[in-house]
């Protein structure tokens, strides 16, 4: 978590998701995947989709947890459904999983470890620009929450890069 940043108060259901959410990074990790994962789930709280980071196993540089996830309820729901849901991510979505949130019509984001926690634990450099500066820019209300539960989201990033 940034030095400026606090975790943000959760209630009972969005703790529960977003543990569900680091379960999965730590399931990623131990298959060799970065450690991501996420959750969707509709506003009366019924999971419609889980995931995690499958890019190693997979070889496929776009299987982010939520890009996963996305694609798991992509046409399987409708997108009034969708535009009442929350994600549930790990970590804070990229820009490239940002984007696909905007694109899916979710409506409500909520992340355990930003981008600078994640810096800290030796990841790798990226496109540094948070969700919440992309997600702040759409065109239509987006909420994100985060960093959540930072600590406990920290644990699966921890040592999962090696130090250069």
């Amino acid at each position: 978590m940034s030095s400026s940043a606090q975790d943000q108060p959760l209630d009972e259901r969005d703790t529960r998701h977003l543990r569900r959410a680091i379960e999965l990074s730590a399931e990623a990790r131990r298959r060799g995947n970065a450690p991501f994962g996420a959750v969707i789930v509709d506003r009366d709280g019924k999971v419609l989709a889980e995931a995690r980071n499958t890019g190693s196993e997979t070889d496929d540089f776009t299987a982010h947890a939520e890009m996963n996830a996305l694609r798991l309820v992509s046409g399987r729901h409708p997108r009034e459904v969708l535009a009442q849901a929350t994600i549930y991510a790990s970590g804070e979505p990229c820009a490239m999983c940002a984007g696909g949130i905007f694109w899916s019509g979710i409506s409500r984001v909520v992340f355990g470890l930003d981008i600078e926690g994640q810096q800290r634990t030796g990841k790798p450099p990226e496109i540094a620009l948070s969700c919440r500066q992309l997600l702040g820019a759409a065109p239509r209300p987006i909420e994100v929450l985060g960093p959540c539960l930072a600590q406990e989201a920290a644990g699966p990033f921890s040592g999962a890069w090696p130090r250069s």
